[in-house]
């Protein structure tokens, strides 16, 4: 029997609050299954699984906070819940005729699950977006509904609303359909708001139905009275989301407080020439479809990703008073939430993807971090941190490092300056990298040589 504990999402976690379990006791779970939803001071994060065998008891329920580690539920071994199914039996062979009946009562829903295999991860997310997964065509093994099959049907019937978190569980308080709100936030995401106003329509024909034959004069007051409760409810959500900023800031002030106090950092930066990349990536988009064609950024970052594993000083974490290097580049993309803040989930093995591949990796990320979408492993991985902030015209930029990390690289905006070569003088593209490091774990001269990695690798971006 193993304990399901509430992880540590990064280094400025304490505490978590659980949002909602994506199963239920007797479902079958596998390591890597999502299983829950974690709300952080940052993000709301599903959470995976890492051991295998049966979902037990719950121990913690949704809607509450617990520090790190807590005990939220029990997993047993899979052979464990074998005994169980022929204990079932053995009383109804005893009773002689009685068994038809109840035998017929537990194989009725047996067959269903070999006609659709999913897990139960994948049923709930099904559900949640309207989705008949009955219907469904699976592409895993063996014919497995996967997260692809169910987010592509979700696309195809154009039924999938972008729902804030809040606005979920309440919607799920409020007993409101989501595929037939109409949202009114960024890109049409549905807030609480809208959630309140469906759920006020679909009560407003019983509010009228009940008044109208015993007094039509309370007609007007009744108008009246929604009002009211409405502004309170609005003032509520309005003081839920400053609170739930202020407790952002305070956990990325604490952590930043705790690094700054912790790492003796040093700081370098250097300007690279970008006018290689500039003509190359000119040439490369105009032989690609507008929703493919590649971004300055991810040749950033790849080259980033590659300098730190020239350079592996760079990449790893200082623990128990030394450094450990890791095994694999997870690279940390730093990310600004619509609602403030901002979190550093990781791109795994960004050193080994493709150009394309990353783009699509960074995508996905930027938009499932502005979702409350983000997983467990995403948050805890990145080995060194990326922040580039040239979207928002800042030139240069010198980060704090994210402990128990060593390094932190920075790219400022993509800018044309003079440029004297070979006895001529024009105008070339530069970038200004800068590098926040760790001097337990390293030296100027080591991060010196991170930062030319970076520059010689972004003048062969064909070779990225």
């Amino acid at each position: 029997m193993a304990e399901f504990l509430m992880p540590s999402l990064g280094a400025d976690m304490d505490s978590g609050t659980l949002l909602e379990w994506l199963i239920k006791p007797g479902d079958e779970v596998h390591k890597g299954d999502i299983v829950a939803v974690v709300d952080t001071a940052k993000a709301a994060v599903e959470v995976e699984c890492f051991e295998s065998g049966v979902f037990g008891s719950i121990l913690v329920e949704p809607g509450t906070t617990v520090p790190v580690g807590t005990p939220l539920a029990v997993i047993t071994p899979g052979p464990a819940a074998a005994p169980e199914a022929p204990a079932m039996p053995a009383p109804a062979l005893a009773a002689g005729p009685p068994p038809p009946a109840p035998a017929a009562g537990p194989p009725a829903p047996s067959p269903a699950p070999p006609k659709v295999p999913a897990t139960p991860p994948i049923r709930h997310l099904a559900r949640q977006l309207g989705v008949d997964i009955s219907k469904l065509h699976g592409t895993g093994p063996d014919g497995t509904v996967t997260h692809a099959d169910v987010e592509a049907a979700a696309a195809a019937m154009r039924r999938r609303p972008r729902v804030s978190p809040f606005a979920r569980r309440l919607a799920a308080e409020l007993g409101v359909d989501l595929t037939a709100v109409s949202g009114t936030g960024t890109d049409g995401a549905v807030r609480a708001d809208d959630v309140r106003r469906a759920a006020a329509t679909a009560k407003a024909p019983p509010a009228e139905v009940a008044p109208g034959p015993a007094e039509r004069p309370a007609a007007p007051p009744a108008a009246v009275i929604p009002q009211p409760s409405v502004r309170p409810e609005a003032g509520a959500e309005a003081d839920q989301a400053a609170e739930r900023q202020a407790a952002m800031r305070r956990a990325i002030g604490n952590l930043m407080a705790r690094s700054k106090r912790e790492i003796p950092h040093y700081y370098l930066s250097t300007t690279i020439d970008l006018e290689t990349i500039t003509q190359w990536l000119r040439r490369r988009n105009r032989e690609l479809p507008v929703p493919s064609r590649i971004v300055p950024a991810a040749l950033l970052l790849k080259a980033a990703a590659l300098a730190a594993r020239e350079v592996p000083q760079m990449n790893g974490f200082w623990l128990d008073d030394h450094f450990v290097p890791a095994g694999h580049v997870h690279l940390g993309v730093a990310i600004s939430l619509r609602d403030a803040g901002m979190v550093a989930p990781a791109i795994h093995e960004a050193d080994t993807l493709t150009i394309a591949d990353l783009m699509a990796r960074l995508r996905d990320l930027v938009t499932r971090a502005r979702t409350g979408r983000l997983r467990g492993s995403e948050m805890t991985d990145p080995t060194i941190t990326v922040t580039n902030l040239g979207d928002r015209g800042v030139e240069t930029v010198f980060g704090v490092i994210y402990p128990p990390q060593v390094a932190l690289a920075g790219f400022g905006k993509v800018t044309s300056a003079p440029y004297a070569g070979d006895g001529l003088l024009g105008v070339r593209s530069q970038v200004t990298a800068t590098l926040a490091a760790d001097h337990r774990a390293s030296d100027g001269y080591t991060g010196a040589r991170y930062l030319e990695a970076i520059s010689r690798l972004l003048q062969k971006p064909e070779e990225l």
